[in-house]
């Protein structure tokens, strides 16, 4: 394939992707954005808790809380 050709294919298909590439109003890219620092929120959040529990658990193995009589 000569140059000149692989540049005009490329430019081909940059020209299509640009004519194709959605268009979003600003209310859409708002919704976007707040869904995604919503999902990253709840996943943090889910973090949080695992972690939180992990802590407890170790707490009470240490200090032998919840723990019951073998005798």
């Amino acid at each position: 394939m000569t140059n000149q050709k692989k540049q005009t294919s490329e430019a081909a298909v940059r020209e299509i992707r640009r004519r194709t590439r959605r268009k979003f109003s600003p209310e859409e890219k708002i919704r976007i954005v707040l869904e995604g620092l919503r999902s990253e929120n709840r996943e943090l959040k889910e973090v949080v808790a695992e972690i939180t529990l992990k802590n407890r658990v170790l707490k009470k193995s240490l200090t032998g809380h919840g723990e019951e009589d073998a005798s």
